[in-house]
């Protein structure tokens, strides 16, 4: 039997280049016993054989959304996803400075019940997908002026090594006790 996705709390991870998205998804996921969707993009692009264009980040907004379908099949109360459809949102629109038609159809903050803004604390690490060392700042006010228009539930996280961790706990511990009171 299928099991309803409105079941699930989905947590979104989400932030700049080199916040720790990544990292903190796997944390999660493990100290919960619960799956995540890694960022699809990494392996996208690192095996694209050219430049990636506009098109490229509107195929792997429809591929992100797809790995969330697949795993949270596999939930039991939580799925911790590495991104979502609003990195691909602001990735666009910085990049390119346009949105592709279908991220702005199916970006829907609400399907995620609480967003971790990982905040630019962490040292910028040099990756070759990486590509706006300089502009961390930026970018991390258009995710949180996205994530308050859009009236989203959203915690920023901060802290280096197992501070960021703890907070990112602390916050999610907050956020199902609130939800386990409001539904007493």
């Amino acid at each position: 039997m299928e099991k309803s996705s409105n079941s699930i709390i989905k947590i979104a991870i989400i932030g700049p280049e080199s916040t720790g998205k990544s990292t903190l998804a796997q944390a999660l996921a493990a100290y919960y016993h619960e799956p995540w969707v890694p960022e699809i993009a990494r392996n996208y692009i690192a095996n694209l054989k050219r430049p990636y264009h506009l098109k490229d980040i509107s195929i792997i907004a429809e591929m992100q959304l797809l790995e969330e379908i697949n795993k949270i099949q596999k939930a039991k109360k939580m799925l911790f996803c590495d991104t979502t459809l609003l990195v691909n949102k602001i990735w666009a629109s910085f990049v390119f400075k346009e949105i592709p038609h279908n991220i702005i159809e199916l970006y829907k903050p609400k399907d995620y019940q609480l967003h971790l803004l990982c905040n630019i604390d962490l040292p910028w690490e040099n990756d070759p997908l990486r590509e706006h060392p300089n502009h961390r700042n930026e970018l991390l006010e258009l995710y949180e002026n996205d994530l308050i228009m859009s009236q989203a539930n959203y915690v920023k996280i901060s802290g280096l090594k197992s501070d960021r961790l703890q907070n990112a706990l602390e916050a999610i511990s907050t956020f199902l006790e609130t939800e386990n009171n409001q539904l007493q």
